[in-house]
């Protein structure tokens, strides 16, 4: 009787904090993005290539990469051509091959709001109009790399607003610019948005149920990182990002994973997150993030604090950092101590 009466305390302490947190009651609740991308059936039906075609939801990305390597160059480029929105997505496809597919498929939106990312000098190694839209852009040369890391981020981001600049530190884009400057360059670094996140701190913010299709697509992701010979990468997880990772923890072949300013993880204890990689935990004493109870009740709540001793995680120095976003801002001791797990120079 006494576990039923905690956990009706619990219960009635997320109640409360949904009810009562500034923003929560004007969050919409969005529907994830999920299956193979626009033309997936068009794709399947084509045979110009002579080749069967692998099915962008069923092919695993070695298969994916295992059918591009018997491809000559002219039949790449006629699947580029015929196909830009299945190449550019399809985890395991050669990078370069990526790139250029996703500048053809963000042109041809003709959407003024996504037109600036199909520049010659940006990377895309995925776009997605669907919802909010989707994207991940590489920042330096994943071929050949020797370090990589992936930028997970949480709440209000998506293709429109992963490079906002009013807060560069706060999205994907700043956080990877940052982690590149901080390491000189040792690292490539994906900003990842290939998922679809809460708006605002509401119920979807609250629930695991956003994060759970996230986790999918974050796994096939780094499958098909591995896929193409890509280093394991450190992800670095941020705020509800980091619930994504807790969950896709055990399917990934991440070296680290990184919780910043996180709600919870999904999981009590490192030991619960069945993976092989080292996880570090970073909170500074201003992120409003440590307002909200740690608990998991009714599919409300992430669990424990990742920074809590007791959780196991390795901890990061985050003394001088400011607010939730503010890990990856120049000469803090967070970025710092980022770039160094980035390119695998701490023990």
């Amino acid at each position: 009787m006494r576990g039923l009466g905690r956990a009706l305390v619990a219960g009635a302490f997320v109640a409360v904090a949904v009810a009562g947190t500034a923003g929560w009651a004007a969050a919409d609740a969005q529907e994830a993005v999920t299956g193979p991308p626009p033309g997936a059936a068009a794709w399947r039906a084509d045979t110009t290539t002579g080749h069967r075609l692998p099915d962008p939801a069923s092919a695993t990305p070695r298969e994916v990469a295992a059918f591009f390597a018997q491809l000559g160059e002219e039949q790449r480029q006629t699947l580029v051509r015929r196909h830009p929105q299945v190449v550019g997505n399809l985890d395991g496809a050669p990078v370069p091959l990526r790139y250029e597919a996703n500048r053809r498929a963000i042109a041809a939106t003709h959407d003024p709001r996504y037109l600036r990312l199909a520049a010659s000098d940006h990377q895309i190694l995925a776009f997605d109009p669907r919802g909010r839209g989707q994207v991940a852009e590489v920042y330096g040369e994943l071929e050949g790399a020797e370090h990589l890391s992936v930028i997970v981020p949480g709440s209000d981001i998506d293709a429109r607003t992963f490079d906002r600049r009013n807060d560069p530190y706060g999205t994907p884009a700043g956080m990877a610019t940052a982690l590149r400057e901080a390491d000189h360059g040792v690292s490539a670094v994906i900003a990842w948005v290939g998922y679809t996140t809460p708006v605002g701190v509401g119920v979807d913010a609250a629930s695991g149920r956003l994060a759970e299709a996230g986790a999918e697509r974050l796994t096939r992701l780094t499958e098909g990182l591995d896929a193409v010979g890509a280093p394991d990468p450190v992800l670095f997880c941020h705020s509800y990002g980091s619930v994504v990772c807790g969950l896709a923890a055990h399917r990934t072949d991440a070296s680290d994973i990184v919780a910043l300013g996180s709600p919870g993880m999904r999981a009590d204890t490192v030991a619960d997150l069945d993976t092989e990689a080292r996880v570090w935990a970073a909170k500074d004493p201003s992120d409003w993030i440590d307002d909200v109870p740690h608990i998991e009740f009714a599919g409300l709540g992430h669990g424990a604090d990742p920074t809590d001793p007791a959780f196991g995680a390795r901890r990061v120095p985050a003394a001088d950092a400011k607010g939730h976003t503010g890990y990856f801002a120049p000469g803090t001791e967070s970025l710092r101590a980022f770039a160094a797990i980035a390119t695998g120079d701490v023990r």
